[in-house]
This record gives structure tokens, C-alpha cells and sequence, in this order.
């Protein structure tokens, strides 16, 4: 019928069958990638780079935290967060925000070993690792100038 729109929001759910999605929905994948938007989360010229400026100061924790996820090996492991951080995931890798007098990130491996650089942008071979989902890059902690959210 023309002008018909679904009331169920499941668009592929069979009558009498119950919900049946076999993927994520519109609103869902839209929910996703908005958050990422305002978390400043972006991709140029093939680098990961941060610019949460949509971010509110309210969304950092008052307290400090356990922060649970799956890595990349499919092992479940936690990363214990400080008052005023947040945490989330990026192509299974966490990524702390922690609000700091400058700007910088700081790159933590596999190996334990880590780089730090100041600025908000990931270069093109750190990115890469990220994105294809090696298991070198262990977490990311992008230190934000708390003057962003004043």
C-alpha cells in the first residue's frame, strides 16, 4: 500500500514470528555514529584525530571507576579509570579521556611500551594498526586541556 510505513521497529521481523533483526537498525547505527561525533572522533587523510567539542564536562567521572571490555583476542580485561576521564572503544581499543593541563596522547602497546606526543592527531602508521585491528596499540589516553570545557 502506498504511503504505508512499519509500526514495528524491527523492519525485518516476520508477522507472528516475534523480533528477528539480523543486523543493526537505521536509528541504531545512526545513534552510534552521532556518538562517536560528539565524542570528536574523526578520520583525515587516513589519521585517527580527537576534537571532542561536542563533549560536556558533565560526562567525566566524579570518581574513579572500573571500565570492562573484549579486546581483540576475545579476552575480556579492565582498565581501572581516575575521576575526571571517560572511557570508550575504538575498533576494540579503548580510549581514555582524561582532562589535563595540554593537549597530548599517549600511545600505550601490547609490549607495554608507549609513545607520547603532544597535539590531538595520531599519525598515519599508528591509525593504520588501530583501524586494521592488529592488537599492537593496547589503549590510547588523549589528555584534553581542561580549558576546552570551562
Amino acid at each position: 500500500m502506498y504511503g504505508a510505513f512499519p509500526t514495528d521497529p524491527y523492519s525485518h521481523t516476520p508477522g507472528g514470528k516475534g523480533a528477528q533483526q539480523p543486523g543493526m537498525t537505521g536509528q541504531v547505527k545512526e545513534d552510534i555514529l552521532s556518538r562517536f561525533g560528539e565524542l570528536g572522533v574523526f578520520v583525515e587523510d587516513g589519521k585517527l584525530l580527537f576534537n571532542p567539542r561536542l563533549l560536556r564536562i558533565g560526562e567525566f567521572l566524579k570518581e574513579s571507576k572500573v571500565f570492562k571490555y573484549t579486546n581483540i583476542q576475545k579476552e575480556e580485561k579492565e582498565l581501572v579509570l581516575e575521576k575526571d576521564s571517560l572511557c570508550f572503544t575504538y575498533c576494540q581499543v579503548p580510549i581514555v579521556y582524561k582532562l589535563a593541563k595540554k593537549d597530548s596522547i599517549q600511545v600505550i602497546y601490547a609490549d607495554e611500551k608507549s609513545v607520547e606526543n603532544d597535539g590531538l592527531i595520531l599519525n598515519s602508521e599508528i591509525s593504520n594498526q588501530i583501524f586494521a585491528r592488529t592488537g599492537i596499540v593496547s589503549s590510547i589516553l588523549v589528555n584534553l586541556s581542561e580549558k576546552k570545557f570551562k
